[in-house]
């Protein structure tokens, strides 16, 4: 076998089966792996410089194919179920066996790099990745930390990943759902990905390892939100689901990014798991969003995008692949990026992002300590009427802790964690409702955009400290009755509605969908959390 490039000179595959490669090339610089994506015929370069690829069958995740080996270690701490389904450990050594067979005479591609920007060592994590594609292995530079020189001599990989997109699994021999997986092996610190080019099962699976390891070895809290950080060094973390606003709303000029999607609460900071950025491309404009379109440059990869006609201009608006067009880039990208992507202190505000296309929820109202462990859990938004066939009226949407495709342990275990440092920060915690007032989707409007913002501004400079505030009957939600550059008469959402009993009813109708998809949780969630649900009220 040939080895090309920069490495532990220490450092070798054989241990991990991989034996008979044609060559493994170790730590390429981006350059050079753009250079093997083109010639392989698996790239090509857009007009701005970035590499355009395209990862297959699969341009999304797919939840369903995402094991956890079930052994001594996972047993009894993994919350298992839908999300989390387990799987034999004989059967991943035998599917890793298959993998390093299939590889055999290829080329692969090594990157060593870390999680978690800590100032602490205690939370690093070192990953060997080796990927089939160089494209792959160019994603895996772009996301994660990337060690200097010094540290790559020395490297001592804690967890490998092996990422083998050619390789398809056979459901009846190796206890798989379908050809394409991705298993988490904690005993064996591996990640197994097969089947599917889609690069953010590198990412998401490596996100799941940490939701595991930090909440059991360490008392820092893992979240799937984004950071950011003002210039008097106080932190805001913004949660939410797909198309709450969450990447517009953090990217603010006046407040350093601390990262876009995946960080961790401990002590006396916040971290930021990854060295990049992944996000969304669709309907992309400079003007919608600056930071990212800017990014998209030489060293940036963009996923199953298409082009203008005869051209190499992209054309943001083209779904002819997916809806899922994605942009991975490293974090250094940003102009307005935290340089070392941690901030040190407690976060002094965080926001909820819930669209909600109800028209019940207040637009910005302050919870509770206890309210915010239950909103945490819940983890609402709510799906646009129209967006699937049939759908007549806006749907509900919960995702555990913002997060619940990535959450190896019962979600009210973060949520105590949450609660604990709240408790200890005395951080505000805000739910804000950036979708409609007024009445639903198709009779009210869309809660502007700059209302929006300047709720977001107040809190973070404490203008909402020393407000009136009024109790939603049913949500029992602090909601201000004065909060600069926002008419009064929008802050109490039932005042925006004509006909007052259909705003009751719905608000009725939504609490109860709250209750209902809590009902999971009752039985490991503590009394004062159960106190915090909505309260459901008889309408005349």
């Amino acid at each position: 076998m040939q080895e090309v490039g920069f490495k532990n000179p220490a450092a070798s595959l054989d241990s991990l089966g991989l034996k008979g490669l044609k060559t493994a090339y170790w730590n390429l610089s981006p350059e050079d792996l753009v250079e093997h994506s083109i010639a392989k015929g698996m790239g090509r370069l857009a007009d701005s410089g970035a590499l355009v690829i395209n990862t297959g069958e699969f341009t999304g995740r797919s939840p369903e194919d995402r094991f956890i080996v079930e052994d001594s270690i996972t047993r009894s701490k993994v919350h298992w179920g839908k999300v989390n389904k387990p799987f034999d450990p004989k059967k991943f050594d035998q599917l890793w066996r298959k993998a390093c067979a299939y590889l055999r005479k290829k080329e692969v591609y090594v990157r060593d790099v870390m999680a978690n920007a800590s100032a602490d060592p205690l939370y690093h994590m070192n990953i060997r990745v080796v990927t089939e594609y160089p494209w792959s292995n160019q994603f895996v530079y772009n996301m994660f930390r990337r060690p200097d020189r010094e540290d790559l001599l020395h490297f001592d990989p804690q967890w490998t990943v092996l990422c083998v997109p050619g390789f398809k699994a056979d459901p009846t021999v190796d206890g798989t759902r379908q050809h394409n997986f991705a298993i988490i092996n904690v005993k064996k610190k591996r990640l197994l990905i097969g089947g599917s080019g889609y690069t953010g099962e590198i990412k998401k699976g490596i996100f799941s390892v940490i939701n595991f390891i930090l909440p059991i070895k360490t008392n820092a809290l893992p979240m799937h939100c984004s950071a950011n950080v003002g210039r008097n060094g106080d932190i805001a973390l913004f949660f939410g689901l797909s198309g709450t606003g969450k990447t517009t709303l953090s990217a603010d000029p006046n407040r350093p990014l601390i990262g876009d999607d995946e960080h961790a609460w401990s002590d006396n900071e916040v971290f930021n798991f990854e060295g990049g950025c992944y996000a969304k491309t669709i309907d992309l404009t400079e003007e919608k969003e600056p930071d990212i379109f800017r990014a998209i440059r030489h060293g940036a990869i963009l996923e199953n995008v298409g082009f203008l006609e005869h051209s190499r201009t992209v054309n943001y608006a083209d779904r002819s692949i997916t809806e899922n067009t994605r942009v991975s880039y490293p974090i250094h990208f940003i102009s307005n990026a935290v340089p070392t992507s941690n901030a040190h202190g407690n976060p002094k505000n965080i926001f909820f992002l819930a669209c909600d296309a109800f028209g019940v929820l207040p637009p910005i109202s302050r919870l509770t300590t206890e309210q915010a462990m239950y909103h945490f859990v819940s983890g609402y938004t709510a799906k646009v009427a129209g967006t699937e066939v049939g759908v007549k009226d806006p749907k509900t949407t919960f995702s555990a802790c913002f997060g619940a495709p990535f959450l190896p342990l019962h979600p009210t275990r973060y949520a105590d964690m949450l609660g604990k440092k709240l408790r200890r920060s005395k951080a505000n915690v805000w739910l804000v409702n950036t979708g409609w007032s007024g009445g639903p989707y198709g009779v009210g409007s869309r809660i502007k955009l700059a209302y929006t913002r300047a709720m977001i501004t107040a809190a973070l400079n404490g203008d909402l400290d020393h407000v009136q505030y009024e109790t939603h009957e049913i949500f029992g939600l602090a909601m201000p009755k004065h909060c600069p550059n926002v008419p009064d008469d929008i802050l109490n959402p039932r005042n925006t509605w004509a006909d007052k009993n259909a705003y009751d009813a719905k608000a009725n109708q939504l609490a109860n969908e709250f209750v209902k998809n809590f009902e999971k949780f009752a039985d490991q969630a503590k009394p004062e959390i159960l106190a915090a649900a909505p309260r459901v009220l008889e309408v005349v």
